[in-house]
């Protein structure tokens, strides 16, 4: 009755936690900033709703958003496009089924880390393909020889992400120059995810589109302004990727939220002090999280950027005992095979929070 596609993925891992929360559980579950949307931003959609400004926009998004863009990624990213090689989307879950609609085939390969976020696996089936998981090395990061020895001729895709959902991980330049390479010379492209850009707390960013034009570069306001229910994401790549994902995004979205990209124009072209404000914020937040489960005995990678941390816990029922107890967690198994054993924990959550939290942890870990 349903196809084979669909019944072959299950519902994301990280909701099924909160089925069975209790209304007075913490949860560390969910990664999303606990801030609000910043008043400059929220003034810019208000002024598009006084303007009247609700109805179709073009549908690779408002000219100026683009346009904002384009100075975003000449300045930050260190690479230039036109406002022709961006496309606004309906967050960058949208950007990512996009691209993937846009490359694959029925049995084409796509290369992912793993443990790697959610959606990659799941978008990769949806939209026909097969999804292969590269092993993660023992500081949780995605190295070249192990791609190198994942791709087989039916190889298309290689999704990128850095700093990474669920590890907390950054990958360093000469690794992301190192992959770029591999994809040039194999003809794959590189699905670059970097919604976490902005929350680096050791190291620095690099986009793979620095070396590569075989690049799709997928981005959001969603996690850097606190505007996760505002859903504006956006990709950046070479003409020919953006008119092939168009053509797919005409007819299941037709535009992302004029409003919404209003006060997304607002956040781009705006002050960035809240941002800053925010990535001080986690930083605190993660070093008081690592500290209680060093003090716990247990073994967690240091995370270096995003919201997340993923410790080796041992126990493959960690996330439902916690559960029961009052903490939601995500179980490192909706991450991919190598995430068995293992929990992600967001720290976008109060340092309160927290502190209440580690100390279930500690009793029931």
């Amino acid at each position: 009755m349903f196809s084979e596609k669909v019944r072959s993925i299950d519902i994301s891992g990280i909701r099924k936690m909160f089925e069975g929360a209790g209304p007075n559980a913490i949860n560390l579950g969910l990664g999303q900033p606990d801030f609000d949307t910043p008043e400059h931003i929220k003034k810019g959609a208000v002024q598009a709703l006084s303007e009247g400004f609700t109805g179709y926009t073009a549908n690779l998004g408002i000219p100026e958003l683009r346009q904002a863009l384009c100075g975003k990624f000449e300045k930050e990213n260190h690479f230039s496009v036109r406002p022709d090689e961006i496309i606004v989307t309906s967050g960058a879950s949208e950007a990512l089924h996009l691209a993937l609609s846009a490359l694959i085939d029925p049995g084409d390969e796509v290369l992912m880390p793993d443990p790697g976020f959610v959606s990659y696996s799941a978008l990769t089936k949806i939209a026909g393909g097969r999804a292969t998981g590269v092993p993660l090395d023992e500081k949780l990061t995605m190295k070249p020889d192990a791609v190198n020895e994942c791709i087989t001729p039916k190889t298309k895709a290689i999704i990128l992400n850095s700093p990474s959902n669920p590890t907390g991980t950054v990958e360093k330049k000469q690794e992301i120059k190192a992959l770029a390479e591999i994809a040039d010379d194999n003809d794959i492209t590189i699905i670059s995810d970097e919604v976490y850009e902005h929350f680096i707390y050791e190291g620095e960013h690099t986009s793979p589109a620095q070396f590569s034009d075989n690049v799709i570069t997928i981005n959001a306001v969603s996690k850097t302004y606190a505007m996760t229910g505002w859903r504006i994401g956006y990709a950046a790549a070479r003409k020919d990727y953006i008119e092939q994902m168009l053509k797919v995004h005409q007819y299941i979205q037709a535009c992302a939220c004029s409003i919404s990209q209003k006060a997304a124009l607002a956040a781009i072209t705006g002050p960035q002090d809240c941002v800053g404000e925010m990535r001080d914020s986690f930083k605190i937040r993660r070093d008081l999280l690592l500290e209680g489960l060093s003090a716990m005995g247990i073994r967690c990678v240091r995370p270096e950027g995003a919201f997340y941390a993923f410790p080796e816990v041992g126990d493959k029922d960690a996330a439902q005992k916690l559960l029961k107890s009052g903490v939601i967690v995500a179980p490192g198994e909706a991450f991919g095979n190598n995430g068995k054993g293992h929990i992600r924990i967001s720290y976008a959550t109060s340092e309160a929070n927290l502190k209440r939290a580690l100390g279930i942890m500690g009793k029931v870990l």
